[in-house]
């Protein structure tokens, strides 16, 4: 099932980058637990903890850590998984299908070969136009780059 990818501006927020390495390892950085919680939060947040069951109809549960202590849990199911290319997850249902209480996104992610680069992008999808405000607002542009430039740095390493 292919999604579409055209950014709506009234709910879409997406963040474009050309990674240095080869799609197969920003996948792996996304798909592998100990790799993503090495990037996922933008610092001095932390990622300590991550379940990943990488597959349409798998669950991931990511908790966030603030510089404060506070924990941010994030459930989701996957919806679309093509290896090396796309993942599509929505927090919508928390596990095999159970609803969340309040879904806020779907996120679709691609990965593109650009000359032996990546082609990286996140397009995070929202149920509502506030929610998409809302996403702007807690600061999506700076954290999800400073994301990218996380992932990037471990990528260049694998």
């Amino acid at each position: 099932m292919a999604y579409d990818t055209i950014p709506n501006p009234d709910r879409d927020l997406v963040l474009t980058r050309i990674i240095d390495a080869p799609r197969e390892k920003v996948y792996k950085a996304w798909t592998d637990a100990e790799l993503l919680k090495q990037w996922f939060a933008p610092l001095p947040y932390t990622t300590p903890h991550a379940e990943l069951d990488v597959r349409v109809g798998g669950a991931n549960f990511i908790i966030m850590r603030g510089p404060d202590g506070n924990e941010f849990p994030n459930h989701g199911v996957y919806l679309e998984v093509v290896e090396n290319e796309r993942i599509v997850v929505t927090d919508a249902f928390t596990k095999a299908w159970e609803p969340s209480e309040k879904p806020f996104m779907t996120l679709i992610l691609t990965f593109e070969d650009h000359g032996g680069k990546t082609k990286y992008t996140a397009l995070a999808r929202h149920w509502t136009i506030a929610d998409r405000e809302a996403h702007e607002k807690m600061g999506f542009h700076e954290g999800w780059g400073i994301c990218a430039d996380q992932l990037a740095a471990l990528v260049s390493k694998l």
